[in-house]
């Protein structure tokens, strides 16, 4: 299972029932953030789900509407009692960054580790559960959109296991690390598993135009948060002066990627009341929901 809390919707600047856009994501009680702007800390604060277990965060990039509240997290974090290290994930600069927003948060009881993306797709980032991929956006700024997937591995079959005469005190181990040896034999998991099954998949897009390498990025997500920083089709030009999204724009790429359910999010100051464009993008995509402020689902897996 998968909780995702989208803890607020306003892009650009908070407003007083707008927090500013960032994801929080939990998995066998680990939590990864993507984007801090200001406030973040409070809305998380109402949303109870807690600090000390936050393993990741990340950042699409550095405008400050997505990472000047960074310095409050991490003194909230440290101040709930972690030790432990926290990764943080970004744009190349991070550490450049980060580390000047920690002037004013310069003693913390943990260590920071920095991955700095390149624009290549590599292997996933995997921590604490949950397998990181990133796509590059297109942004004023270097962007990336991020793809949170829960893996699932394969089912275990105890007859395969007795019939090679795999000893029982092992089976556990074989299938947690997919490896386990018994006096000087090595065991694997292949041996007694099936191929990896359906897992979990939920990607965040904020601040890009809809560029074409977002379709198989975001292909069959159970759930896509998208961007919609207008809802008026006459503001199209300036979406691309801008480098943001329409709400049409995002629902022809949930469309296009065959997503389960699309989010929009990253409303503009402007935009007042979203909820007089959502036709617009039903539209085009049946499943589409307006992001609201700790609004909150838990994906489950479907075999």
């Amino acid at each position: 299972m998968l909780d995702v809390c989208l803890l607020g919707t306003g892009g650009m600047m908070p407003l007083p029932n707008r927090f500013l856009t960032a994801m929080l994501v939990r998995v066998n009680g680990r939590l990864l953030l993507v984007d801090c702007g200001e406030g973040t800390q409070v809305t998380m604060k109402l949303l109870g789900w807690g600090f000390k277990a936050i393993d990741v965060i990340c950042f699409t990039h550095f405008h400050a509407d997505h990472i000047s509240g960074l310095p409050g997290i991490l003194l909230t974090i440290g101040n709930a009692g972690r030790t432990e290290p926290l990764t943080l994930i970004g744009p190349a600069g991070l550490s450049y960054v980060v580390e000047g927003l920690k002037r004013i948060a310069p003693e913390l009881p943990f260590a920071l580790n920095y991955i700095e993306l390149k624009d290549e797709t590599p292997n996933p980032i995997q921590i604490s559960g949950f397998s990181i991929s990133y796509v590059l956006a297109d942004h004023m700024v270097r962007c990336y959109a991020y793809r949170i997937d829960v893996l699932r591995k394969g089912k275990f079959y105890p007859k395969k296991a007795e019939e090679q005469n795999i000893p029982k005190s092992i089976w556990s181990k074989l299938q947690k690390e997919g490896i386990a040896e018994f006096e000087g034999k090595t065991y694997t998991a292949d041996m007694v598993m099936g191929a990896p099954r359906k897992g979990i998949s939920v990607v965040y897009c904020t601040d890009s135009r809809p560029v074409d390498r977002l379709i198989p990025f975001a292909k069959e997500a159970d759930l896509f948060i998208c961007e919609g920083m207008y809802g008026e089709e006459e503001k199209k030009q300036k979406a691309i002066e801008n480098k943001h999204m329409l709400f049409s724009e995002a629902a022809r790429l949930a469309k296009q990627a065959n997503v389960a359910r699309l989010w929009l999010t990253h409303f503009s100051p402007s935009l007042s009341e979203p909820e007089l464009y959502l036709d617009v993008a039903k539209a085009i995509f049946e499943n589409t929901e307006l992001g609201e402020e700790r609004k909150t689902i838990s994906i489950y897996f479907t075999e």
